[in-house]
């Protein structure tokens, strides 16, 4: 079965708007599970915009489902995350700048620094995913610094760039081929997840903005149902 991740890093996003404890995002993980998430995500960056250290601790002593860390490779992060041993951990690139992540991680030109990185995480049971773009260069140089997952970014396709479906299609199967377990997100929606989700490759989705906005109008519980039952009929 296609697994759904639920990113909650929005919550955090509203609540630090104002301050204080509301809204939870742990109340959030909990309801996105019990509505059909297979797992929930959350990224600690590196100025704490949305998700703080103590959100990550409660989320991973509070829930039941496996928690997949995003961060960015440095020295921090890396104790932060063998401190909290989430199941996994997914590493992405990181600006103070950007809105939301720009692009996939450059694997082939960080392999000496990520191989040791990925190699400290996997001795402590963490499993590591690496999230790129849909290259045949990065994702081969994922396999080389021994992740065991790929996430593929799916940002060009949802901005409805020519072509990008096809390059996931194709980086999924490379990404198969090299062992690698395959999982994609970014800007996935009720209107662009079906073709992404019917990759037959792709075990997992991550979807996260959408979800947290749509929740806004419907309600949590339903944005991810329907998500699910989305991704259901795609690979039905």
């Amino acid at each position: 079965m296609l697994r759904l991740g639920v990113n909650i890093d929005h919550v955090a996003t509203i609540r630090n708007a104002r301050g204080g404890l509301h809204p939870d995002p742990l109340r959030a993980a909990r309801q996105a599970i019990a509505a059909g998430a297979d797992g929930i995500t959350a990224h600690l960056r590196e100025d704490r915009r949305h998700i703080r250290d103590a959100d990550l601790a409660a989320i991973k002593a509070g829930i039941t489902a496996p928690l997949n860390m995003e961060m960015a490779a440095t020295e921090e992060m890396l104790r932060i995350a063998l401190a909290t041993r989430p199941n996994a951990c997914c590493l992405v690139p990181e600006k103070r700048t950007e809105v939301t992540t720009e692009g996939g991680l450059d694997v082939a030109g960080q392999e000496s620094h990520l191989h040791g990185f990925v190699a400290t995480l996997r001795a402590a049971g963490i499993r590591v995913s690496l999230f790129v773009d849909p290259d045949p260069a990065q994702l081969a140089a994922s396999a080389q610094v021994g992740a065991d997952i790929v996430e593929l970014h799916t940002g060009a396709y949802a901005e409805g760039r020519a072509g990008e479906l096809q390059r996931l299609i194709a980086g999924a199967a490379q990404a198969h081929a090299l062992g690698l377990e395959v999982h994609a997100g970014h800007g996935l929606t009720y209107d662009n997840v079906s073709d992404v989700a019917a990759i037959p490759q792709v075990m997992e989705l991550n979807i996260g903005h959408f979800i947290i906005g749509e929740a806004v109008f419907t309600g949590l519980d339903a944005v991810v149902r329907r998500f699910r039952a989305l991704m259901d009929a795609a690979r039905g």
